[in-house]
């Protein structure tokens, strides 16, 4: 017996510390196809901007093109550093232009997107006019809201929230009737009111959709800001570029789209970011589904 249960120890010991190597290695390979999706979303865009940059100093040193039509990378680096406090403070006022702009189209355009599901009175009312106003160019009505608000930072973003809230509106009721009809019924049957199957049911369920929205909506609150700095201000990088271009300094100008575009795409990727935390589950199917496509 004593024999046994020893040979049945010695036997069993091995067995029982197999598992914790394996466990390693498949923990070592889940954390592999994360850089390897990361690096692969990464690189071609990286390259393109490499690529592309390559031939813009190729041209300007080839003096195919004016340096006052085109200004040379070194130009537009030496202009973003020389003046970095002055267009550091006109990001500022275009940021918090931005921000305050998209805020508020995220806030009333769920609400409306919400008010128009769960009511078709209200949804055949609004549906129209929303449309109707999206259509209207906004720099055409700008200047009114010059007129109207002053040349603070109200009409900028308000601009802001005009060019914001559409594509919130749409991505919202989307996803709020991407519901299945079945589990609606379901919890209906057993006695949820509708907060509650909204705030348990429908809204979890339309976030994918909704963060889509969201990231139209913050580059477009970007140019919404930058538009109503063009009708009337006297701050702003929209004011900076109306001041190079006629200054004919295509450098400042340069450097003013260049900041212009980074902080459209700083906003992507926080809400980016902000999806991976509220909806896991949606931005590792996407991921690995990116992941099978290379």
């Amino acid at each position: 017996m004593a024999v046994t249960t020893s040979v049945e120890t010695r036997s069993a010991d091995p067995a029982a510390s197999t598992p914790a190597p394996t466990n390693r290695r498949r923990s070592s390979k889940a954390t592999l196809p994360s850089f390897r999706n990361t690096w692969s979303g990464l690189w071609r865009p990286l390259a393109l901007v490499a690529v592309l940059i390559a031939a813009w100093w190729a041209v300007t040193e080839s003096e195919l093109v004016a340096p006052y039509i085109l200004p040379s990378p070194g130009d537009t680096w030496s202009t973003m550093t020389e003046n970095a406090s002055y267009l550091a403070g006109h990001t500022w006022v275009t940021t918090y232009e931005t921000i305050a702009g998209f805020v508020i189209a995220a806030i009333v355009g769920e609400a409306v997107a919400v008010l128009m599901i769960y009511s078709s009175s209200i949804e055949k009312t609004m549906y129209p006019l929303i449309l109707f106003a999206q259509v209207i160019p906004k720099i055409a009505i700008a200047p009114l809201f010059v007129v109207w608000l002053g040349f603070g930072a109200s009409p900028k973003i308000l601009v802001a929230v005009l060019m914001a809230f559409f594509p919130i509106v749409i991505a919202g009721m989307a996803g709020l009737r991407s519901v299945d009809p079945e589990i609606l019924e379901l919890t209906s049957t057993m006695g949820a009111s509708k907060w509650k199957t909204f705030a348990k049911v429908r809204f979890p369920a339309s976030l994918p959709q909704l963060m889509s929205g969201l990231k139209i909506a913050a580059t477009l609150a970007v140019t919404g800001a930058v538009v109503g700095e063009f009708v009337g201000a006297n701050e702003g990088l929209g004011y900076v570029i109306l001041q190079a271009n006629g200054n004919i300094d295509t450098a400042m100008l340069f450097a003013a789209l260049i900041i212009m575009s980074a902080l459209g795409i700083i906003l992507f990727m926080i809400i980016e970011i902000a999806e991976k935390f509220l909806i896991p589950w949606h931005a590792s199917r996407r991921s690995t589904a990116s992941a099978s496509a290379v």
